[in-house]
């Protein structure tokens, strides 16, 4: 049987070929041509959907707009604006492929529509499964206009991939969410099913100057677009190191989320989902959240184009560093030093979660029988009410506070002591501060837990990391490449504790550990920071266990609830929480203390 002759692929099979990369679903469309419109210049951008982008897809812009000679060779392969010096290591601009126009039109019935600023008139071009007919005068105002309908109509096979109408439109939000972050000064809207889904206007030009404290304009797009919560409890985010400028908005430990999706990051203007900058967003906040809570943030990292290469992935949404712990190293630092300067701020959501249970419930905790027939149900907080009035017998005596302070009002009024001053002790767990606008009330195992951590940290960090010596040096085999990364970084984990040399062609002989570590499986914590070393390209993994570890002793030599303390020893709590960073939250994520100010509890009371 003789072989298959070579033979050139037509240009429409080329083109549906490289959809499959591009046009992953109607979102990846969306999010291209909407890429194309901010690069044209844009200030207003409208979406439209049908069947969540099945049927139709309309994306409107005002931008420069397009003759009908570049109409044409818009939607050719590899015909772009964006390279003008055909330099792959100088992007400026979200598209520079030339693939996402021919690639949308090879798999959908298309329409471009476009008119440049000062034409006389507009230029329309259809395309039809990758056929490409002639350009023809339209009526359009200034800027372009792309029709996508019946995507995937010429591949059946990628429509049966696709979500339900509702889950497709969802990823088309997120996609253009993302995008509206990095851009406040554009306008964006979409609508489906004629139902607004999004509409972001343009941030006013005088906040997006800024103050001097972030970004008024991008924090009010993040507010929109991430809830009002985030934007009261976020920490401005602005540093620089070696060419690199990061900024943006990092939310408080306190305020924290069971996934890691409403953590945004941007390079250059570019939405990306990368592992390097998701890690180092975890290792900024892991000394203040339980491993199964996520912190709120959207960081903008502003990059030398020679130091990051963009053209890792058709879908753009991945790029490479070329000095990776640059980048890792100030993302840490300027998260750190952000929550450091918070002090012992809370965010506001834990004293608003504590009112909102304070208040009566109003709703049913059961359907009301229909009838005559049936027993009698209550409303949930009247019924939790009239089962302690008539059980008296199974509540537990009620005994007066184990410490109680009278201070003359003109201390508390001073306003010296934003945690107040300590009044009572309640159940030997909780303290009772009378600060000048409300009351404080602090949980004493958590708060000295913290305090305890921090001060753990601190002797690390000035009396460095003590080794204890191993009776028995321990061999670690880890392969050729593990051995060698683990070699490289040989003196910057000496000084974390670890001391550890080449042995043979695919193994360690570790000598030293931190001897705050103790008893430790040293096999799995070699081969962890072997698999991280390749990962990340840093060495904050050991790091992490170390104050992992620290942690842990806090928690365990800390003020356990159930102590009764002295007024001198709460009162002394509280100042050493106002003068220690992250005192707002335990090593968990929990918070410290919540405060209630008097204007609420008196709202609580019908008093306002």
């Amino acid at each position: 049987m003789s072989a298959p002759l070579l033979r050139r692929l037509p240009t429409t099979l080329v083109n549906r070929i490289a959809a499959g990369e591009v046009v992953e679903r109607p979102a990846s469309a969306v999010k291209e041509l909407v890429e194309n419109a901010i690069d044209a210049g844009a200030h207003r951008i409208a979406v439209t959907l049908k069947e969540g982008g099945r049927t139709l897809i309309s994306v409107v812009d005002d931008g420069v707009g397009m003759s009908a000679e570049e109409l044409q060779l818009a939607v050719e392969r590899h015909c772009t604006s964006k390279l003008p010096d055909d330099e792959l290591t100088d992007i400026r601009t979200l598209g520079f492929r030339g693939e996402a126009l021919p690639s949308i039109a090879s798999v959908s019935r298309f329409i471009i529509t476009s008119r440049p600023s000062g034409a006389e008139s507009a230029w329309s071009l259809e395309i039809e499964g990758g056929a490409k007919g002639e350009p023809r005068p339209a009526a359009h105002p200034s800027g372009t206009r792309v029709e996508v309908r019946d995507l995937f109509f010429a591949t059946p096979a990628r429509l049966k991939f696709l979500k339900e109408p509702r889950t497709e439109s969802g990823h088309v939000a997120d996609a253009m969410r993302r995008l509206a972050m990095a851009h406040p000064a554009i306008a964006f809207r979409l609508d489906s099913e004629e139902r607004a889904l999004i509409d972001l206007p343009a941030a006013n030009g005088s906040l997006l100057e800024g103050d001097g404290q972030g970004d008024k304009g991008r924090l009010e797009r993040l507010a929109a677009i991430m809830g009002r919560e985030f934007a009261d409890n976020a920490l401005a985010i602005d540093a620089n190191r070696e060419g690199f400028r990061l900024t943006g908005f990092a939310g408080l430990p306190t305020l924290n989320r069971p996934t890691g999706q409403h953590q945004y990051l941007f390079v250059n203007g570019r939405p990306v989902r990368d592992k390097l900058l998701a890690g180092a967003v975890r290792g900024a906040y892991q000394d203040f959240l339980a491993r199964d809570r996520h912190p709120m943030v959207a960081l903008f990292l502003e990059a030398p184009p020679e130091m990051v290469d963009v053209n890792v992935h058709p879908a753009k949404t991945e790029v490479r560093f070329r000095d990776a712990s640059i980048v890792r190293g100030l993302i840490v630092g300027a998260l750190r030093t952000a929550l450091a300067a918070a002090g012992h701020r809370a965010s506001t959501t834990v004293s608003d979660a504590a009112l909102g249970a304070f208040r009566p419930h109003t709703g049913y905790s059961n359907a009301l029988p229909m009838g005559g027939g049936g027993g009698s149900f209550l409303p949930r907080g009247l019924a939790e009410a009239a089962a302690q009035f008539m059980a008296p017998s199974l509540s537990p005596s009620l005994g007066g506070p184990s410490a109680r302070v009278e201070i003359p009002t003109g201390e508390i009024a001073n306003g010296n002591y934003p945690l107040g001053v300590a009044r009572a002790q309640l159940h030997e767990t909780y303290i009772v501060a009378q600060t000048d606008q409300g009351v404080v009330i602090v949980d004493q195992h958590a708060a000295h837990e913290r305090l305890l951590h921090e001060k753990l940290k601190h002797q690390l960090e000035a009396d460095g990391v003590k080794r204890q010596a191993l009776l028995l040096p321990e061999v670690v085999e880890l392969g050729e490449d593990g051995a060698r990364r683990l070699a490289a970084r040989a003196a910057e984990l000496a000084d974390m504790g670890l001391v550890l040399e080449p042995f043979g062609l695919g193994a360690v002989v570790v000598r030293e550990t931190p001897a705050v570590l103790g008893e430790v499986d040293l096999q799995g914590l070699v081969r962890d920071l072997a698999d991280e070393l390749a990962e990340m390209g840093d060495h904050l993994a050991l790091k992490e266990k170390v104050e992992q570890v620290c942690g842990t002793l806090a928690c365990h030599t800390s003020v356990r609830a159930g102590r009764r303390l002295t007024v001198e020893e709460m009162n002394a709590l509280l100042r050493q929480m106002e003068a220690t960073p992250h005192s707002g939250q335990c090593n968990h994520g929990r918070p410290t203390y919540v405060e209630l100010k008097l204007a609420d509890i008196e709202r609580l009371f019908g008093r306002r």
